[in-house]
């Protein structure tokens, strides 16, 4: 007879040791490009000493940096016009709108999520020849672009959040105090969504960074982001600076998604 408590996961035979096979055949790697990063010698599989001067010889490589300084740009760009499309979308599809919506409001949330299904590399292509047909060179525009779309449901989904927690009531006292809308959306909407909004623009930031097949797709001669300068070293050959510039790229990452968990889940 059933008890009506759920059985937990793990209890199942063999579920723990695959979890375990699952995380290691994830993780391990990536633990590995991280110990080896610190090698001495210029061998990328075999560990010869403790040394940070890939370290050095990365940060030093102007190739590197011009490419790091075209990252960074972009996923500013992406982060700044994702995060405001999103904040609109989310306004729009939340409380009394949505009711007002119906079905339409689902159906924009679906268009909104579309990116995350759709493959990148299809979305990829698909883009590139868009602006082959309008004649619109490749370059910092088209990367930005697609890095936005990219961006937009990363930083929705915290946004829509928070204003889901939020009482609506608020707004509406507002508004009996003769606030118009934009004063209620600035003194007692935005504030108290404000950790959604940044924690969303994080991840946003986070994923135009590390984002290689738009890059690789739309990028001109002298527009290399880092993670298609990184695939360039790869093909050239294989060196612990690759590791280096890969570590520096993982932590920046995990360190701005820690901040960005905190932010979301941060109390008004």
């Amino acid at each position: 007879m059933s008890t009506g408590r759920a059985t937990p996961l793990l209890r199942f035979p063999g579920t723990g040791a695959i979890a375990a096979f699952t995380l290691l055949f994830l993780y391990l790697p990536i633990v590995v490009v991280v110990v080896l990063s610190f090698n001495a010698g210029p061998m990328i599989t075999i560990w010869t000493g403790f040394s940070t001067h890939w370290y050095a010889d990365a940060w030093g490589s102007e190739p590197m940096r011009r490419a790091l300084a075209n990252s960074v740009v972009i996923a500013l760009a992406a982060m700044v016009l994702g995060t405001a499309c999103a904040m609109l979308a989310a306004l729009a599809l939340c409380g009394r709108r949505r009711a007002a919506l119906g079905a339409r409001a689902e159906w924009a949330e679906r268009l909104i999520g579309l990116p995350l299904v759709v493959p990148e590399i299809a979305a990829a292509v698909a883009l590139l020849m868009l602006l082959v047909i309008l004649g619109i060179p490749l370059g910092l525009p088209g990367i930005i672009a697609a890095h936005t779309v990219v961006a937009i449901p990363f930083a929705y989904l915290p946004i829509r959040a928070r204003l889901h927690d939020m009482d609506p009531a608020l707004a509406e006292a507002a508004a009996d105090l003769y606030a118009s809308p934009w004063q209620a959306f600035r003194r007692v909407t935005l504030p108290l969504i404000w950790p959604g909004v940044l924690g969303g623009a994080m991840l946003a930031f986070v994923v135009s960074l590390g984002d290689f097949t738009f890059s690789f797709f739309l990028s001109a001669p002298g527009i290399t982001t880092l993670p298609v300068y990184v695939f360039g070293m790869i093909r050239t050959g294989l060196t612990p600076a690759v590791n280096a510039i890969s570590t520096m790229l993982l932590l920046t990452s995990i360190a701005i998604m820690i901040l960005s968990r905190r932010l979301t889940r941060a109390k008004p």
